[in-house]
């Protein structure tokens, strides 16, 4: 019985230092309403950027992760979307994602970026998608920095 007790207090201990003041998530969509689903296939002939829906960002000291989720439902191997990018307010890219190949078969998709620096004093961040033929554009998420958790 001492075995159970003791999972208990180490999933506890590491959730607690997980939710330390160190660290903080949020969790933005973008303001266009747009709704999708993972696998939904639908395809939009007249979207030309991928469309960033979500964005979960993470914060550790410095240092910030980005979960971002994309849709770009007309994914083919010859045009897709190829990345995105992370800019402060004054438009200033902090950091870049490179997807080495299409995901015509995982629409909406999520891809995580670690280890991006933000300056003190950022008071927003903006994430944009992009497309291997026409660049960036389309929806964005912008979070408001630094988040608090």
């Amino acid at each position: 019985m001492k075995r159970p007790l003791a999972l208990i207090a180490v999933s506890t201990a590491l959730a607690l230092s997980a939710c330390s003041s160190e660290s903080a998530t949020t969790i933005a969509q973008n303001d266009a309403g747009t709704t999708s689903s993972p696998g939904s296939g639908a395809v939009d002939s007249s979207q030309q950027f991928p469309d960033v829906l979500e964005v979960e960002a993470t914060t550790s000291g410095e240092s910030a992760s980005f979960a971002v989720t994309i849709s770009s439902p007309y994914d083919t191997p010859e045009r897709y979307a190829d990345g995105w990018r992370v800019l402060d307010q004054d438009g200033e890219v902090l950091g870049e994602h490179t997807l080495g190949h299409d995901h015509a078969s995982e629409q909406t998709f999520t891809r995580t970026q670690s280890g991006v620096d933000i300056p003190e004093g950022t008071t927003s961040l903006t994430i944009e998608g992009r497309d291997q033929e026409f660049g960036y554009g389309g929806e964005v998420v912008t979070l408001d920095w630094p988040i608090s958790g």
